[in-house]
């Protein structure tokens, strides 16, 4: 099956520059040109005031193309750039509970029903939820499949995005929304198109 570009409206373009297959800007102006739903700078293995310098530019891309780039994990970073959207995963959320006022969008990664219904309840405006599928990230670990994904769906009343082991043009992403997910992510394969 070939990608539409209709069907990367209903991805969300996880980075990791350490896949990326040519210079990592270059690389997120190819992802941004296809109007992902939107993009989470995950380099959190980058020392703060490094993905500072990097958000900086990466923000800049993606309002050229008018899309979201959720900042990840460094909440003083996006409050310093003034940036409204965040990702954190949930032991972040939890501590940073009543404290987020500042941010529009604000995503959690969950793992269960319950982390699920938990984040809703402080605030998130969006889950992604995972691992669906076999992934190489996630080697030697069971997928959690589409049923756990239904129950998630079904559990909250937000966007859910399935994550892990998705890939576009192969009904995957089709799949996941038919589960009552609003899409999917892709991290390997986005770093690569």
């Amino acid at each position: 099956m070939s990608t539409c570009k209709e069907e990367y409206r209903n991805i969300i373009a996880v980075t990791n520059r350490k896949l990326s297959s040519r210079p990592f800007l270059e690389q997120m102006e190819r992802v941004s040109r296809l109007q992902p739903k939107a993009v989470i700078l995950r380099e959190k293995d980058l020392q703060e005031e490094m993905y500072e310098e990097l958000a900086v530019k990466v923000i800049e891309l993606c309002k050229q193309y008018q899309v979201p780039c959720m900042l990840h994990t460094y909440l003083e970073t996006a409050r310093k750039l003034q940036h409204p959207y965040i990702h954190l995963p949930l032991f972040l959320f939890r501590e940073n509970s009543g404290k987020l006022n500042d941010f529009v969008e604000i995503g959690c990664s969950i793992h269960s029903v319950e982390e699920a219904e938990e984040a809703q309840k402080l605030g998130a405006t969006y889950l992604t939820a995972g691992h669906i599928y076999t992934t190489d990230c996630k080697k030697g670990l069971p997928p959690r499949g589409t049923d756990f994904l239904k129950e998630v769906c079904g559990a909250v009343t937000i966007p859910v995005y399935a994550i892990g082991g998705i890939h576009a043009g192969t009904g995957q992403i089709q799949e996941v929304i038919k589960c009552g997910a609003s899409g999917g992510c892709i991290m390997s394969e986005m770093m690569r198109i």
